[in-house]
């Protein structure tokens, strides 16, 4: 089965971080692409980078900034081939956001065509 790992950060999160410190978190993300369990995914951009589109009136508005400002952000996924949900927890437990203070969001994608 199929699962997605939504990651959520915290705002702020790295700030902290040195520069050698940060490259080695990215050293972690990009080193879970090499589990043969994890087919695919992306980081995101911070949430002051997006666009929102809404429906007023049945026309399209556009505005910039996140959908809601909150002190977590969805900030990028994998998604993961695993037997069960208990398998797909163990790769989630390895995504260094939890470390930092964020959350791995576990869901099973819908089956394909």
């Amino acid at each position: 089965m199929q699962y997605a790992l939504l990651i959520y950060n915290q705002v702020g999160d790295t700030d902290t971080l040195t520069p050698g410190e940060l490259e080695e978190l990215s050293r972690e993300y990009w080193a879970l692409r090499d589990d043969p369990a994890v087919t695919g995914g992306a980081g995101l951009q911070t949430p002051e980078t997006a666009t929102t589109v809404r429906l007023r009136d049945g026309h399209p508005l556009v505005t910039d900034g996140p959908f809601a400002d909150t002190k977590e952000y969805f900030a990028g996924f994998y998604l993961a081939e695993a037997d069960d949900l208990d398998a797909a927890a163990e790769i989630a437990a390895r995504i260094p956001a939890l470390r930092l203070g964020g959350v791995v969001e576990i869901r099973p994608l819908l089956p394909g065509d």
